[in-house]
């Protein structure tokens, strides 16, 4: 099992709007390296949703519901897509302030390679996030 966080601007699809929709493809990633973490994820992997942009923080939990498949929102391409469906809020969202203090968390891909849109947790990581959330 993998473990894996997504950012998502709260303007262009919030965890609100997640929820309220129940599932969802993740579409429109167009780097090639965040397209290869999607074509690894799995069903029953867990993910983490970012707020980013203006939030810039973690606010929920989810899951993956259906692994990669073509991406239908490309033009042209080889782009790929999952389904998530939402799990839960997080009781504490966790801030971007609070992870880049976190000496624990000093090698999370966010940090390291904040413009990725997908990235892959250490089960490690994904726990210790947990743990900062209250979960």
């Amino acid at each position: 099992m993998n473990h894996w966080l997504v950012k998502s601007e709260p303007a262009a699809y919030s965890w609100t709007k997640f929820v309220r929709d129940g599932r969802t493809a993740w579409t429109g990633v167009r780097n090639c390296q965040a397209r290869n973490h999607l074509r690894a994820m799995a069903v029953g992997d867990p993910v983490l949703f970012y707020h980013s942009v203006t939030d810039k923080q973690l606010v929920g939990r989810a899951q993956v519901s259906r692994p990669a498949f073509p991406d239908p929102t490309a033009k042209d391409g080889d782009w790929s897509a999952v389904e998530l469906v939402p799990v839960a809020p997080l009781p504490r969202p966790v801030t971007l302030a609070a992870i880049k203090a976190d000496p624990q968390l000093a090698d999370l891909p966010l940090l390291r390679q904040s413009r990725l849109s997908v990235t892959p947790l250490t089960p490690a990581q994904y726990q210790h996030l947990l743990h900062l959330a209250g979960v």
